[in-house]
């Protein structure tokens, strides 16, 4: 099957509708991980099948889950090859998407992807996510593959907010890491996710600050 064809079969599974352009963006991103990962070291397996299931799939997958709405300013954290945020932001162009990441390869990658596809609405920052500085208040946190629950939360500090959402794309059923999580932080959500032509577990868990985190915050 042709790769316009099953990227066309795979959307319509996740319940994703798609615009022409959207379609060409998504292909010449695919195209351009293709062309760029020896040079950047993006992906471990970047052949075609792959790099569409197990990759951009995935992360579309979680996309219809995480609502993002109209104006958000949505980070990536340890973007990478720009996974999720990139493939986001091409269904999201009203919204603002901040990808993050301390590889410099990475993030020179990123900026081109940025440029060859016209993504107005995407930001690259070169920093780890301790230094990290927003320029606007995030109303999403995402990433994938990245670190523990635990880890992030210790790291995102006071970059979330009451309204913070992180939405964090796992494989395994990621019970021990909601266990596991910092005072002040609940899950707010653990959603199974169904992957076109991945016969494999994906999840979508979704944290934010607890209630009691929430009235300390109020009272300062």
């Amino acid at each position: 099957m042709l790769l316009h064809d099953r990227l066309s079969d795979g959307l319509k599974q996740i319940g994703l509708p798609v615009t022409a352009r959207q379609s060409e963006h998504l292909e010449t991103y695919l195209s351009l991980i293709q062309k760029w990962n020896q040079t950047y070291n993006l992906v471990a397996d970047c052949s075609p099948e792959p790099l569409l299931i197990r990759h951009l799939f995935d992360c579309l997958s979680a996309l219809p889950l995480v609502a993002i709405s109209p104006g958000a300013h949505v980070l990536d954290v340890g973007s990478g090859a720009g996974l999720p945020g990139i493939p986001w932001a091409i269904f999201h162009p009203e919204s603002s998407f901040t990808l993050l990441d301390s590889n410099g390869k990475k993030t020179r990658f990123l900026f081109q992807v940025k440029v060859a596809l016209n993504l107005e609405n995407v930001r690259i920052e070169h920093s780890r996510l301790e230094h990290y500085q927003p320029v606007a208040p995030l109303d999403i946190v995402t990433c994938r593959a990245f670190a523990s629950l635990r880890d992030l939360t210790e790291k995102l500090g006071v970059l979330m907010q009451i309204h913070t959402r992180l939405c964090a794309l796992k494989g395994q059923l990621a019970s021990a890491e909601i266990a596991d999580l910092l005072p002040g932080f609940e899950a707010l959500a653990l959603q199974k996710i169904s992957v076109p032509f991945l016969n494999e577990q994906r999840h979508l868990v979704t944290v934010v600050k607890s209630p009691a985190e929430k009235e300390v915050v109020n009272k300062i």
